[in-house]
């Protein structure tokens, strides 16, 4: 090092050499380039997704009043009106995310600013760069879309993400919304809250504070074991939809076998069985 450099002089080539150390800046998203996109959290970068794996919404069977809420939900959010986030919980397999990704297909050709983004769950700590990107898109509307979203015990990041939702200095940008879904209807453990609750000087404020998360949710849409009517109308559906010539009762019987093997009935073992018919058949369901 020359001594009788200036020490500006000094500092700017240490800063500069910083600067290739770091990480590139992440590119500005062309949000214009897809109509959903997936979150990377290692270069918080936005990829395109060219086509979404969804079924038509009409195809969802036995979740009608559910399909009615969240649409009209998202449908106001896309003309620019207000909405809330979203929570859809309950049983397994019965349509939460089909129906997430169902809406959001069938609104946004009449409304191509409507983008959807998934970011995962291990990666919500990243939420609020996600948001601070989205506010330099105002004119696109979008909908972030966390699957099996839930929290374990040393699990704090539950914590970021309510001040995210509506508690945070800068709030919700008005441009986005958060559908979520989880098994949890609280979003933690049962066992969770107990034990907070059993150690907490006041019991019932450790119970407040862990419930609060899901009270961020404007909608609660929930999911529930599907009849053997309903799983039998999910089956007729698809198979109508999807050309599966065979006759009614060979179709129903086989299916009623498919789901006593699973040991349950939801639209996720419908399409299951669908795709083993449609092969059988020597169908092509794509």
């Amino acid at each position: 090092m020359n001594f009788l450099e200036p020490i500006s002089r000094v500092l700017e080539r240490i800063a500069r050499g910083l600067e290739r150390l770091g990480p590139p800046e992440a590119a500005t998203p062309d949000f214009s380039s897809a109509s959903a996109f997936l979150f990377q959290a290692e270069t918080a970068s936005f990829m395109p997704v060219p086509v979404v794996n969804c079924v038509p919404l009409p195809l969802l069977k036995g979740v009608d009043r559910n399909k009615d809420v969240l649409l009209a939900n998202t449908e106001r959010f896309a003309r620019g009106l207000p909405a809330n986030n979203a929570l859809l919980w309950g049983a397994r397999g019965m349509g939460k995310s089909s129906l997430i990704k169902a809406t959001h297909s069938a609104l946004c050709e009449g409304h191509p600013r409507l983008k959807l983004i998934e970011i995962h769950r291990e990666d919500i700590a990243a939420l609020p760069r996600v948001l601070s990107r989205l506010r330099t898109a105002p004119n696109d509307r979008f909908i972030l879309f966390c699957d099996d979203l839930s929290f374990e015990a040393v699990d704090n990041s539950y914590k970021s993400l309510k001040a995210v939702l509506e508690g945070g200095i800068e709030g919700r940008p008005q441009n986005a919304v958060l559908y979520a879904t989880s098994n949890r209807r609280h979003l933690m453990p049962r066992e969770m809250i107990e034990n907070e609750t059993s150690t907490a000087i006041n019991p019932a404020e450790a119970v407040e504070e862990k419930v609060s998360l899901s009270d961020r949710f404007g909608l609660w849409i929930g999911f529930h074991q599907c009849s053997q009517d309903d799983y039998l109308a999910m089956v007729r559906g698809y198979a109508n939809h999807y050309g599966l010539n065979a006759s009614q009762s060979d179709i129903e019987g086989s299916a009623l076998e498919w789901a006593a093997t699973r040991g349950s009935r939801s639209g996720r073992v419908a399409w299951q069985f669908t795709q083993d018919l449609a092969g059988r058949l020597g169908k092509s369901i794509h």
